[in-house]
């Protein structure tokens, strides 16, 4: 039976024009307690279930508790998935995170999710990460299968995914409980023949 320790034992550095993706420092979490608490980050990451809860957000919520602390400097502990800092090229700040997780080596397929703070919309940040992260896993791993899900509410994030080669599969039909109201989640994917051809 397959193992997939061997493929995200090592936690590599891989570099864009635009964006590094390495794995995580010490001093990060800081960093990334500030991005995980941004209102447009909980409310694209279906985090919280309305608007005022993403803008109830308040400056203790942004300060890493323990377990926080403890999540961050085990990522390099993980072989069954991978968790990489976004750091912008040009001013030197981690940004956010892209992570391949929920590994299913039976059939060869994983799951991929992204978030960015505020310091690093909007300038094409997310899709050259997507693109490095996932050009990574097809050239070095057995994967076959990397899928997402998006809200339905987050059509930026649809754009992303399908400039990076994602193909939308399907919707999750009100997946999410928003604002008294219910968002889809759309199913998108890309495949090892796609991305590497025949």
């Amino acid at each position: 039976m397959e193992t997939d320790a061997g493929w995200f034992a090592e936690k590599p550095t891989l570099v864009g024009s635009a964006v590094v993706l390495r794995p995580f420092l010490d001093g990060d979490v800081d960093t990334m307690a500030r991005i995980l608490a941004d209102p447009e980050v909980l409310r694209l990451t279906g985090s919280v279930h309305g608007d005022t809860e993403a803008a109830a957000t308040d400056a203790a919520s942004a300060v890493p508790d323990e377990q926080l602390r403890e999540w961050y400097a085990t990522r390099d502990d993980q072989p069954d998935r991978l968790d990489l800092a976004i750091v912008d090229q040009k001013t030197s700040m981690l940004v956010g995170e892209a992570a391949i997780n929920e590994v299913d080596t039976s059939n060869r397929s994983a799951n991929f999710r992204i978030l960015i703070g505020p310091e690093g919309r909007n300038r094409g940040l997310g899709t050259e990460a997507t693109r490095l992260i996932v050009d990574y896993c097809f050239r070095t791993t057995a994967l076959n299968r990397i899928e997402l899900c998006v809200y339905a509410f987050n059509p930026r994030a649809q754009r992303t995914y399908e400039k990076a080669g994602f193909s939308v599969e399907g919707v999750q039909r009100e997946a999410l409980r928003y604002d008294g109201g219910y968002v889809d989640a759309i199913v998108m994917s890309r495949l090892r023949s796609e991305h590497l051809g025949g």
